[in-house]
């Protein structure tokens, strides 16, 4: 198992994608670090945590918040001793509306907890990364920052921002390296499709724009993330990878 004892750091770990995530790294056997809002880790993912007997830790942050990050990676480095592979999955979508009525206080949220957050973690994580001349991140955008997403203003911004921003580290690093990927799932199910602002009829749309006709699982987005932080994806670095059921192929 080439992850194994692997340190694995996941922001939005507790729930979809990063539960997800977590799950999957546990099974070979890395030792994950589940981060989310929440003040403990999520039950269910804990007792399977438990089952798969990997090493795992959990600690509450908002991502949002660069001197809350910036204590975190320390508080981990000093206690864990390392972090091998960054996961930037924490991400929310905001509501569903047409531009001119998106508030401004909508927008700014979602690019603090898509972008910034994000941003933040990198930052972190790339300090530490270049002290010891190795590390793997992996951004979770998604297909809306390859796209126009009409409605969603802001989370099509905030996962162009994204991509942008993996290809840049990616060439930044790329000497020391460091590789720096995304990956850019299509409708998934996940906490995000049973928001208040997601109808059954919305829903419906979704499936029949996909040319697959279904929903992605958590778990194929997570295999996709697994693959780019193993060795199997060495030589690659600044891509994005979509998971979207032939959405884009259209």
């Amino acid at each position: 198992m080439p992850l194994k004892n692997k340190i694995v750091l996941i922001t939005g770990g507790n729930a979809g994608i990063g539960k997800a995530t977590a799950l999957r790294f546990s099974r070979q056997k890395a030792r994950v670090i589940v981060i989310d809002l929440q003040s403990e880790i999520d039950p269910d993912l804990g007792a399977e945590l438990e089952v798969a007997e990997s090493d795992y830790f959990y600690f509450s942050c908002d991502v949002s918040n660069a001197q809350k990050v910036q204590d975190l990676f320390e508080l981990i480095i000093s206690t864990i001793g390392s972090i091998d592979i960054l996961i930037n999955n924490a991400g929310i979508l905001g509501p569903r509306m047409k531009t001119e009525s998106y508030s401004n206080a909508d927008f700014e949220r979602v690019i603090d907890v898509n972008v910034k957050g994000v941003f933040y973690c990198m930052k972190e994580g790339l300090k530490h990364f270049a002290d010891e001349g190795q590390g793997v991140i992996v951004n979770i955008a998604s297909v809306a920052g390859h796209l126009g997403m009409a409605g969603h203003m802001a989370y099509s911004a905030s996962k162009h921002a994204v991509v942008g921003m993996t290809k840049t580290a990616a060439l930044e690093y790329a000497k020391m390296g460091i590789r720096v990927n995304a990956v850019c799932p299509g409708f998934t199910k996940t906490s995000m499709l049973n928001s208040n602002d997601v109808t059954k009829e919305y829903k419906e749309a979704l499936i029949a724009a996909t040319p697959m006709r279904r929903f992605g699982e958590a778990k194929e987005i997570a295999d996709a993330v697994v693959y780019l932080a193993s060795p199997a994806s060495s030589f690659m670095t600044g891509q994005s990878i979509i998971l979207d059921g032939g959405l884009t192929a259209q």
